[in-house]
């Protein structure tokens, strides 16, 4: 599994890599925080550790429920999101 190494720059060309950028993840619900306990189940299985997935949880949780706010965190994290679109 590869790792982005902490950085707080972003790579020439203005695209971030994500942490995990083999990670995938799909949810069918439109609900932020069905997203955010896919991602952690998706980390775990990875074999991240708990003080990451925690750090992972503060920070997509610090958005409130914002969907979109939320899918922009998971996206700084995995490889590939798949979110339902709210209605």
């Amino acid at each position: 599994m590869s790792k982005k190494p902490p950085s707080n720059e972003d790579p020439p060309g203005g695209e971030s890599v994500p942490r995990y950028p083999d990670l995938r993840v799909r949810v069918r619900s439109d609900n932020p925080l069905a997203l955010v306990a896919a991602t952690r189940a998706e980390l775990r299985l990875a074999g991240v550790g708990p003080e990451e997935i925690r750090d992972f949880s503060d920070q997509a949780l610090s958005t409130g429920v914002d969907r979109k706010l939320v899918q922009a965190v998971v996206a700084e994290w995995i490889g590939e999101v798949q979110a339902a679109q709210a209605l």
